[in-house]
């Protein structure tokens, strides 16, 4: 084999990999999941936002019923399917159990070792990352991003080297979203269509197929 010319650049090294991870129960995902995680992906120039469904959601367990968790993921896995750098993860599920965090990095880091970790947040979480299981960890094997809405950015621990991405005000809440499934109140442009289509076919939320 040609040995190189000498004054031939030398190859680049590849570039890490940059994974945004922004977990959630997603009962049911909404357009404010899919407009968080598209901006913070331009924001941060993520190769890809995991949208990672909790497997058993220790902060509200016990606090309502949880739709079981393959349904939630089949919802999440609708509402990503045509968005380009968005990809549904389903980690959480396969470790098992309780899903902390901390466990799902640990996962990921051991998974794809070059890769580039954020874990990404809204407001009222990142307010409560003291909270969090073993949150020490999460805060060590990531970088932390808090999604801001436009006006007075919440205070936040000083501990933490936060990143702030800024994304456009939807009020729009997984919790509303079931109540308006109930009642019947109409729900176009808050769900995207693929995502009734699992409703309806799945009969979640007390809609029949």
């Amino acid at each position: 084999m040609a040995e190189p010319a000498p004054d031939a650049p030398a190859p680049l090294a590849p570039s890490r990999r940059r994974v945004g991870l922004f977990g959630g129960t997603f009962d049911p995902p909404h357009v404010g999941h899919l407009v968080t995680a598209v901006n913070v992906r331009h924001a941060l120039s993520l190769d890809v936002v995991v949208l990672m469904v909790a497997n058993v959601p220790w902060q509200k367990e016990g606090r309502r019923d949880i739709t079981p968790v393959l349904d939630r993921l089949a919802m999440v896995e609708a509402a990503v399917r045509d968005v380009p750098g968005l990809a549904a993860g389903r980690l959480e599920i396969d470790l098992g159990g309780p899903s902390y965090t901390a466990d799902t990095l640990a996962a990921l880091a051991a998974d794809e070792p070059e890769a580039e970790l954020f874990t990404v947040v809204g407001d009222d979480a990142a307010a409560g990352l003291a909270t969090w299981e073993r949150h020490d960890e999460v805060v060590a094997r990531s970088r932390m991003v808090v999604v801001d809405r436009p006006g007075a950015p919440v205070q936040l621990s000083d501990d933490v080297e936060w990143i702030r991405v800024e994304v456009p005000r939807l009020e729009v809440s997984s919790t509303d979203l079931r109540r308006r499934f109930l009642d019947g109140r109409p729900l176009d442009y808050l769900v995207t269509d693929d995502v009734l289509a699992v409703i309806a076919e799945r009969g979640l939320y007390g809609r029949q197929p």
